[in-house]
């Protein structure tokens, strides 16, 4: 294996991370109208993901990091190409990242209102343009012999990818209320419980239309193999809850994330943004990569830092493990 493909699966390592982290954070943040009835069960589940939502960006920020080191064509086509729609993203995390922090520096009920307006919508709209944004990288765009995207906003707005970016919001949604569930006690996590068990049906068919429309496409063995996995960790996770076992859904949403999010990595290599255009056109692990010098240096750093945060991060969780309830709010802000 050369280390160009080593970094191809690095990155997806990282993504994989990212969605299972922020995923369920995206979820909760959906869930403050969903779920909530009042002021202090939205505080329960802002507090459930308050110590960890930042901690979880930062696997998208090492993921575009990796990225534009290790695949400088690949990120140059991707961010030109995907312009609007990860401009999009980044405005809702900062917003969102905002909204966190300044909700309760004022106890107006029009400035908590708005600040939780703000933390449902940037949660929402990113959900979906995640998903939209792999479909199409995992379908191909049109990218011409130059590697430049030469298509619109509007070719990126295709069925595929549309329904990527519902199979997202659905799973994430899911993956959140079962966060809920597992992390808080009394009567949301009743409501949560039955509220995941609702959504964990929905997302199955959306999730298992997508997954099949893509091993159809471009699916291979090992593709079909983690589609599997996804799909009978998926009706894991939806008996788990039904079970009342919190704490093995979060782990089997999780286990249907990262397979997820395998598959389509498989079904992409060893392309990184494949051209409709022209096949001889497409984006792949050798052409878009850095020297084989920098991806050594890369590789060393990565050894190093990656254990440290992984620790640090784990050491998070840990310290924040206890459930919260609305008895553990001492008042509404």
């Amino acid at each position: 294996m050369e280390l160009h493909d080593v970094w191809f699966v690095l990155i997806a390592v990282l993504w994989t991370g990212y969605f299972f982290l922020e995923g369920f954070d995206f979820g909760v943040g959906i869930l403050t109208k969903l779920l909530a009835r009042n002021r202090p069960e939205k505080r329960v589940l802002i507090n459930t993901i308050g110590p960890v939502w930042d901690g979880n960006e930062v696997w998208l920020l090492t993921a575009g990091g990796a990225t534009f080191a290790a695949f400088p064509e690949w990120y140059a086509t991707l961010f030109s190409g995907f312009y609007l729609p990860l401009l999009i993203i980044l405005v809702c995390l900062i917003i969102r990242g905002v909204a966190f922090e300044y909700r309760a520096k004022r106890p107006e009920e029009n400035w908590q209102r708005n600040w939780e307006q703000a933390i449902f919508w940037t949660s929402l709209i990113p959900a979906i343009l995640w998903g939209v944004a792999f479909g199409n990288i995992v379908r191909g765009v049109k990218i011409d012999a130059n590697m430049e995207y030469v298509g619109t906003f509007w070719d990126l707005l295709n069925p595929y990818a549309i329904l990527g970016g519902l199979v997202t919001l659905t799973l994430f949604t899911f993956h959140g209320t079962v966060f809920a569930a597992l992390k808080t006690v009394g009567d949301i996590r009743a409501r949560a419980r039955a509220l995941a068990l609702k959504l964990g049906l929905v997302t199955a068919v959306l999730a298992l239309a997508f997954l099949i429309w893509t091993q159809a496409d471009s699916g291979d063995a090992l593709s079909l193999a983690a589609m599997l996995v996804a799909a009978l960790s998926l009706v894991g996770a939806i008996g788990a809850i039904k079970a009342g076992r919190e704490g093995w859904s979060f782990a089997l949403s999780g286990v249907t994330i990262a397979a997820a999010v395998a598959m389509l990595f498989l079904a992409l290599f060893p392309n990184v943004m494949p051209s409709s255009l022209d096949p001889a056109w497409s984006l792949t692990v050798t052409n878009a990569s850095s020297s084989p010098y920098t991806l050594k240096i890369m590789t060393w750093c990565a050894a190093i830092a990656t254990p440290l945060v992984l620790l640090y991060q784990g050491w998070t969780y840990w310290v924040f493990r206890k459930r919260i309830g609305t008895q553990h709010i001492v008042d509404a802000h």
